[in-house]
């Protein structure tokens, strides 16, 4: 198999490729906002507020449906589309605010939407790079799974004749992972007894974690 670790690298992948989005988007919101700033335009019919509010209220539905479907499965690429829901939401929320001021407060202040969507595009790429972060520490193999650390170590703790875990080190491959353990058993303990026992720690381990898709243990003597 050339892929042994899968095809879950792609999740980061695609995360990359909404953030690219969302950021093209902010400078694109940016330049449009600059444009009409600087040049004098009307305020636009009041009936857009309806357009705006509906739009509002699908895009948020839909960032929560996504995004809660994200945070089961540990998808960071439905985690990103789910924020490219939110992004529109907040855009046109802007647009909202920035519309209805300009209506209230009349002559001089058709560009307060033009100013609402530049604080939308500044909230959009802050948000693009907190979905950026951890998926390039996931690529990058980085360590971010401390509580899937110690509840393995839990888990070993439980085997009988288990004398101590070392090095743990996870890394994540889409929304699985692939755990690489030292076990430290008994250094008078023969190499078929120690594979045993290594074939029951990982065997409780994908049971208790079946997001664990495997788990390679390398045994230390223990003195």
């Amino acid at each position: 198999d050339n892929h042994p670790y899968g095809h879950g690298k792609i999740e980061p992948l695609v995360t990359f490729i909404v953030v690219g989005f969302l950021f093209i988007s902010a400078t694109i919101i940016v330049i449009q906002s600059i444009h009409n700033i600087r040049t004098p335009h009307e305020v636009p019919a009041p009936f857009t507020l309806l357009v705006l509010a509906v739009i509002i209220l699908l895009k948020e539905v839909f960032y929560r449906i996504v995004a809660q479907s994200g945070k089961e499965t540990k998808s960071t690429s439905l985690q990103a589309d789910a924020w490219h829901h939110r992004s529109d939401a907040i855009t046109s929320l802007m647009a909202f605010v920035g519309i209805s001021l300009a209506l209230w407060l009349g002559d001089g202040y058709e560009a307060a939407d033009d100013w609402a969507a530049l604080l939308a595009a500044g909230f959009i790429a802050y948000n693009a790079y907190l979905i950026f972060r951890p998926a390039l520490g996931e690529i990058m193999d980085e360590h971010l799974h401390e509580d899937l650390v110690l509840e393995i170590r839990r888990i070993a703790a439980t085997i009988e004749g288990v004398v101590d875990t070392e090095k743990c080190f996870i890394r994540k491959s889409g929304m699985r992972y692939h755990v690489d353990l030292h076990l430290v058993l008994s250094g008078s303990m023969s190499v078929r007894r120690s594979h045993e026992l290594a074939h029951q720690l990982k065997d409780a381990i994908q049971e208790q974690l079946p997001e664990v898709a495997d788990v390679l243990i390398h045994v230390e003597p223990a003195d």
